[in-house]
């Protein structure tokens, strides 16, 4: 296993030194083949842009939109080998943080705060940025199936101080990093099973959504503070916003779906002005709410 863990770790390392124009050209041309070869992957994305964008774009713009989508992804491999050779010096010639005053008033509230971020741009590289803030963070992630890749990208996500924090379990490790006063990031945009989350809307759809934040914020008192990472010219740049304001009516599952529902719409903010930095390919509504499930006898 040491001899597997050593050639994935290799094979970064050359990317890695790949001049960043090129691996840039690259990236967009396996985002092509990408495009071209993969046909489940391209309808999920092609399918879900027309029912959002349909209205306002073509349908070649909706295609070209997708393409962009596959270069993006497929760009984020070469970068992070690109970002395993930098020290934390070097990397922040490459990054802007705007709305850093957010994060800090969240910290300064003593409850630790929930970082609630998606799959937008580069988000492998949100951990470097958290290094920058210089504040104890935790990241809440599933590990990869393949083992060597998941050693590689756990040292990658960690090597800057980053606490790793496997999604099964989780609950315990969360909630001491939120007594600690820390901050722990989690992922939200991707569908899960109708038990672990709730319905609410996100782009005029009814989307299951998982609703731990909501959970935790309500629990904790932590505020919960959207931060995305996006791609642009020379670099990166990541967006912190205001705090997510959490709903307490005394009715736990109406303020659940209400805190969720306030998240997609941030997100869906983000996505809109950067339509080619999200995660499209995903089946984001697979999920489907109990009554669109047609009954398997007619006479019950």
């Amino acid at each position: 296993m040491k001899i597997v863990d050593a050639l994935v770790a290799g094979g970064f390392r050359l990317m890695g030194g790949i001049p960043p124009d090129c691996a840039h050209t690259i990236g967009n041309r396996l985002g092509d083949m990408w495009f071209a070869f993969d046909r489940s992957r391209r309808r999920v994305a092609l399918e879900s842009l027309q029912q959002v964008f349909g209205a306002q774009r073509s349908a070649s713009e909706i295609r070209s939109l997708a393409r962009r989508v596959f270069r993006n992804l497929s760009r984020i491999i070469f970068e992070v080998s690109w970002a395993m050779q930098m020290d934390e010096k070097r990397f922040r010639r490459y990054v802007t943080i705007c709305g850093l005053h957010h994060y800090r008033q969240a910290i300064a509230r003593k409850r630790g705060v929930l970082l609630m971020t998606a799959h937008c741009g580069n988000w492998e590289l949100l951990t470097l940025v958290a290094a920058i803030t210089r504040h104890p963070v935790g990241i809440v992630y599933r590990p990869f199936d393949f083992k060597p890749l998941d050693r590689f990208f756990r040292a990658f996500r960690s090597r800057f101080g980053a606490q790793m924090i496997p999604a099964a379990h989780a609950m315990r490790k969360i909630m001491r990093k939120l007594r600690n006063g820390d901050a722990v990031a989690i992922l939200f945009d991707q569908n899960v099973d109708w038990y672990e989350g709730v319905f609410v809307d996100f782009f005029g759809r009814r989307a299951c959504t998982n609703k731990g934040l909501a959970l935790l914020a309500l629990q904790t008192g932590a505020p919960v503070v959207p931060v995305f990472m996006r791609r642009v010219a020379r670099g990166f740049v990541a967006e912190i916003g205001p705090e997510v304001p959490l709903a307490r009516s005394g009715d736990k599952i109406r303020d659940i779906e209400t805190h969720m529902r306030r998240c997609n719409q941030v997100l869906e903010d983000f996505v809109r002005r950067y339509p080619d930095q999200w995660f499209w390919v995903h089946r984001r509504w697979k999920t489907k709410p109990y009554h669109a499930w047609p009954p398997n006898d007619s006479s019950t």
